[in-house]
């Protein structure tokens, strides 16, 4: 792989060499590789065919994933989510001790491995809000809560410069990653100034299918806004708004 330089940039192939634009700038690499058809038949090719479906398992669970929280993930998320997600639930996917290699899945692997996971870089959730949470999940109502004695937001946030006022968001999925489905549920609180004085306690909760047989996975996110003439805004677009995976609930 190399990195083009010069004032034109080129996308395309030109001979063996191809041009393409990626998040780190306009690459270009030369083509090559083995035989599309030996990978898929050959059986010394094996373990690539295994590797390369169980990264499928976790390209494919990530998307579920994303969609099930995408109201919550469109507000808080970086340019390397996708890989960064799918990197994770890879990880998952090796952990399942029922399955043979190459069939492995995401839902009879160790999920408790996606605990902490941050959907945005430029704003991690664990080096913003410093407070203390209780958070559950109630199987058999489906019931998943979330709650915030009071705290002191300038104290216990790291905002951004320009932060006036913010919100906590907390979503929970009930995610069937075999079938590719999902429900979600999700509750905030109101916009509340960003101020020294203490905020009154913070109770968010959200219900999903009773006694499911199904992983439940529970997200905790906070926004952040600027007022300008009585009206709000997102700060900085959503850029440092943060959002992770504080719980996981499996059967």
């Amino acid at each position: 792989m190399a990195r083009q330089k010069g004032i034109i940039k080129l996308k395309g192939t030109i001979g063996d060499i191809s041009f393409y634009k990626t998040s780190d700038g306009h690459l270009a690499r030369e083509k090559g590789g083995i035989d599309a058809s030996r990978i898929a038949n050959d059986p010394a090719f094996q373990r690539t065919r295994e590797n390369g479906s169980e990264f499928g398992t976790a390209g494919k669970g990530g998307k579920v994933l994303r969609n099930a929280i995408r109201i919550l993930l469109q507000n808080a998320k970086d340019k390397r989510v996708v890989s960064r997600l799918t990197t994770d639930l890879l990880k998952v996917v090796k952990t399942d001790g029922i399955n043979e290699r190459g069939s492995r899945t995401i839902q009879n692997g160790d999920m408790s491995l996606l605990t902490g996971f941050e959907f945005n870089i430029s704003g991690k959730l664990g080096a913003t809000l410093f407070v203390a949470s209780t958070n559950d999940f109630d199987r058999v109502t489906g019931d998943a809560t979330l709650s915030f004695a009071p705290f002191s937001p300038k104290v216990r946030i790291a905002a951004p410069s320009g932060t006036t006022h913010f919100k906590v968001v907390m979503g929970a999925a009930e995610v069937d990653f075999d079938n590719e489905t999902s429900v979600f549920e999700s509750d905030e609180t109101a916009v509340l100034p960003y101020e020294a004085a203490q905020t009154a306690q913070i109770d968010l909760i959200v219900a999903v299918t009773p006694n499911s047989k199904l992983p439940v996975i529970q997200v905790l996110g906070i926004e952040f806004y600027q007022e300008v003439n009585g009206e709000m805004y997102p700060l900085k677009n959503g850029s440092y708004n943060a959002l992770a995976v504080v719980k996981i609930d499996t059967v």
